[in-house]
């Protein structure tokens, strides 16, 4: 061992730690041979460029520290691990480092959940060059903060595994507490990256130095519950989890209770206290065997009220006993911040680009029908499918310009963000007065096969005829068979929670499958269209008709009327969302006529390319109303056939995978020829 690297293992439960500050390293030597220090790949990486050297460009204490740089889009080579001696999911476990991020560059760390890497990321911390600190998982943001770019800091994680309490210090200074979805940890992978997707540029350059971490076990007692997480459901893991809110608005807190003692766990009292209220619930018939937990969903939701007021949840009478035999751990203070009180009439939109081919899109599905039913009256959803039987063509097309891959999508058409953000986009939304405000109105034609809409604006802020309106049908609950199968990398739990997908196989059978928020058409057109006068004053109302033509198979008792009002930057200054009974009971008022694109759901042999441009793979889909054959033929600028494949007979839609890393980047033309009939769209592979 390293004179400068120590280490203290001794028998089980009992303390393990680790200290090391890089001064018994020769200068220029890697960190890993001989060293509890190892690499992303293992030995094999260790001594390589994998592996971080010793350098006295920098340094916090003595001379020398470890460095990491990288330029590539991607991160690394550099991707060191220190294991710290086991998995840990009990006891209380402080890591600490001393890190210098370079002057406009980024740094990057993460906890491993298990011991094996790659297996299970408990945290990812990202320290882009903006000087904010992201501590996030696959189930979404933990926690926000900031540090010191230019400049040496201690970064510092306290962590109360019993409880679920991680603790976030720089230079001493307490910046925030958070629970976190994957409350275990294993070992810490430094690598250098600075990506994009967390406001990163590219460039990743970082020093760390007096590197330590402390594990101290915990003595169970025969009998103890302890409240380690509270809050509100998250919609991803349906575990308790922070949240936000609206003033006002109805909000179901939750718990979780975990078995700290040596005994199961059948009974047990769970109450938590708010705004003067407490609410107690009695479980009882369970069985929780030591170290495992139990989430309870409180029954009766609370009024959310203004400004910071704390939550106490506490659990008491465990198995009927009365006080446990640990009363340190039994109680837990939630503090809610709601500031935000929805301007009126404002209703926010958020529109998601998917497709059933997308194997990260039931992410978007869950926190969709989160969004929807959280914020009932003040969202309007839409998910805009690509690739797949429920695509419409023209709406596909606008979202797609404004996303960069899916699940993704944009609220109240503001720059791209990921659904699982949609909530503080729209809490942001929600508290902008809008210009007007929108009532639906609507009936039917005489035979029923398309609905009339009016969109009533009532303004109460002066606009410009550079104001547009459109209107969006929404269908809830859309199934089908060719084409409905949802891919699904949240399977077998491989990517964590994810609302009840981590059950499902990786291509969800159609059969299990019922897709909500549905895109069936926009109309005039993507961007809307023009028709009110040059001054619009305040206190005026517009009304403008739309006619819609139902597709056969839609069920409009499934629908929702989505009214739309865009401002002159093309961005959403406000919505409506109501049912087509809703809209037809405020009846159907005459006004302006909107002509624009109709579009029914796909027709058949309608022929759609998606990713486009693609990079690894696309996919052709087709929807066939009779058995043909079907050949596809690939070209290249030229025209030369760079690839051709006959599927032989097919009939419905069909989905045919394209290859391109058999392809140089540039233009393609693919080429379907059924029967006499020969589709060409074009393909840019990058």
């Amino acid at each position: 061992m390293l004179a400068g690297a120590a280490m203290l293992f001794t028998a089980a439960n009992a303390q393990s730690t680790f200290s090391d500050d890089f001064e018994a390293y020769s200068l220029g030597a890697y960190i890993g041979p001989g060293t509890q220090w190892t690499t992303w790949s293992g030995a094999a990486g260790e001594g390589t460029t994998e592996d971080a050297t010793v350098v006295n460009t920098q340094a916090s204490s003595g001379t020398q520290s470890a460095y990491f740089m990288s330029t590539a889009a991607n991160g690394g080579p550099q991707d060191v691990v220190l294991p710290f001696g086991g998995q840990y999911n009990t006891g209380n476990f402080t890591y600490e480092m001393n890190m210098y991020v370079a002057a406009n560059k980024g740094a990057y760390f993460n906890f491993q959940g298990q011991t094996t890497v790659g297996a299970l990321f408990a945290m990812e911390c990202y320290l882009p060059q903006t000087g904010a600190m992201i501590l996030t998982n696959t189930n979404g943001t933990l926690f926000q903060g900031t540090y010191p770019n230019g400049q040496w800091f201690n970064l510092r994680f306290d962590i109360n595994l019993n409880t679920n309490s991680w603790n976030v210090y720089i230079d001493n200074v307490l910046q925030g507490t958070f629970s976190n979805t994957v409350n275990q940890i294993a070992s810490i992978d430094i690598f250098g990256y600075n990506g994009t997707n967390a406001g990163g540029n590219g460039q990743a350059e970082f020093w760390i130095d007096d590197v330590s971490y402390t594990h101290t076990p915990y003595n169970m007692p025969v009998r103890n519950g302890a409240v380690i997480a509270c809050g509100a459901i998250h919609p991803a893991t349906r575990q308790p989890a922070s949240f936000t809110g609206i003033v006002g608005q109805q909000k179901r807190f939750a718990a979780t209770v975990r078995n700290l003692g040596t005994s199961a766990i059948t009974s047990f009292d769970i109450s938590y206290t708010y705004n003067s209220n407490t609410v107690t619930q009695t479980i009882s018939s369970v069985n929780i065997a030591s170290l495992a937990s139990y989430t309870v969903e409180f029954n009766n939701p609370a009024t959310l009220i203004a400004g910071t007021n704390p939550i106490l949840f506490v659990v008491s009478n465990v198995n009927a006993q009365g006080a446990d035999l640990d009363l340190t751990d039994d109680s837990s203070t939630f503090v809610s911040n709601i500031t935000v009180v929805p301007a009126a009439g404002k209703v926010v939109l958020g529109e998601e680009g998917t497709g059933t081919w997308c194997q990260w899109c039931p992410r978007g599905a869950v926190y969709m029908d989160y969004m929807a039913e959280t914020y009932d009256g003040f969202w309007a959803g839409v998910a805009v499918h690509n690739g797949d039987p429920m695509v419409v063509s023209h709406y596909d097309a606008g979202i797609g310009g404004l996303i960069q891959g899916y699940p993704s999508g944009v609220v109240d058409r503001m720059p791209e963000s990921d659904p699982s953000d949609f909530e503080n986009e729209f809490l942001n939304r929600v508290i902008v007065p809008p210009h007007a405000i929108i009532t639906n109105g609507a009936q039917y034609s005489a035979n029923g096969d398309t609905l009339k809409v009016s969109l009533t604006y009532n303004f109460g802020i002066a606009a410009t005829s550079s104001y547009k309106v459109a209107c969006v049908l929404v269908e809830d609950s859309v199934t089908g068979t060719t084409g409905y199968n949802q891919s699904n990398a949240y399977a077998n739990n491989a990517a964590g929670p994810m609302g009840g997908f981590e059950t499902l196989p990786s291509s969800v059978p159609a059969s299990q499958m019922n897709y909500n928020h549905v895109a069936r058409n926009i109309m005039p057109s993507f961007t809307g269209a023009t028709g009110l006068p040059a001054t619009v004053t305040v206190g005026s109302t517009h009304t403008f008709n739309f006619t819609f033509v139902l597709g056969a198979s839609w069920d409009t008792a499934q629908f929702h009327i989505v009214g739309l009002l865009f401002d002159p930057a093309g961005d959403v200054d406000n919505a409506s969302s109501s049912s087509v009974a809703e809209a037809i009971t405020n009846g159907y008022v005459t006004g302006t006529n909107i002509v624009g694109l109709s579009e029914t759901p796909a027709q058949p042999d309608a022929f759609d390319i998606y990713p486009n441009p693609a990079n690894g793979f696309a996919n052709a889909s087709i929807i066939l109303d009779n058995p043909q054959e079907v050949i596809m033929t690939i070209r290249d600028v030229t025209g030369k056939v760079v690839a051709q494949r006959n599927y032989g007979e097919l009939s419905g839609a069909q989905i045919l995978p394209i290859n391109t890393t058999e392809l140089a980047e540039g233009m393609y033309t693919v080429e379907i020829a059924t029967g006499e009939t020969v589709r060409v769209s074009q393909l840019i592979v990058q």
